[in-house]
């Protein structure tokens, strides 16, 4: 009788284990950390690629609602394309970023924990003023 409690909580144990690895395969900041912090910061400065808060506020200014804003980001992670990029300067300076092997449900994870990280306070503007307004006093 034994042996046999003991193979049915190890088999617990090991379902419970797997779950808790798949749900946290499928966290948005688990994912950047995994395979996307290489290139992007969260913050600025940026490492070879744009950072998060920097792509976060243009999917906010191009898309009105998180729904689609979620969308068009989980489709550009899935062929990356200077068509579909909503930041062209950003193309331009870095160029693009290569395809990852993601699920589509990590694709929308981590999509939804970059639009997340989005900071109102930060005012970004369009960049095309390549930062020499910065410390000016407007009247």
């Amino acid at each position: 009788m034994k042996p046999y409690i003991l193979l049915v909580v190890g088999v617990a144990l090991l379902f419970n284990h797997s779950e808790q690895a798949k749900a946290g395969s499928l966290d948005g900041k688990t994912i950047y950390n995994r395979e996307c912090s290489v290139c992007h910061s969260v913050n600025p400065p940026p490492k070879s690629a744009p950072p998060l808060v920097s792509l976060s506020a243009q999917y906010h200014r191009v898309f009105k609602t998180k729904a689609a804003g979620v969308t068009a980001l989980a489709a550009f992670l899935t062929l990356p394309n200077k068509k579909n990029a909503v930041d062209q300067e950003a193309v331009s300076k870095f160029g693009l970023m290569p395809a990852l092997s993601l699920s589509e449900a990590e694709r929308r994870s981590v999509a939804e924990w970059v639009w997340d990280q989005y900071n109102s306070n930060m005012r970004m503007g369009r960049g095309t003023g390549s930062g020499r307004g910065q410390g000016r006093i407007n009247p």
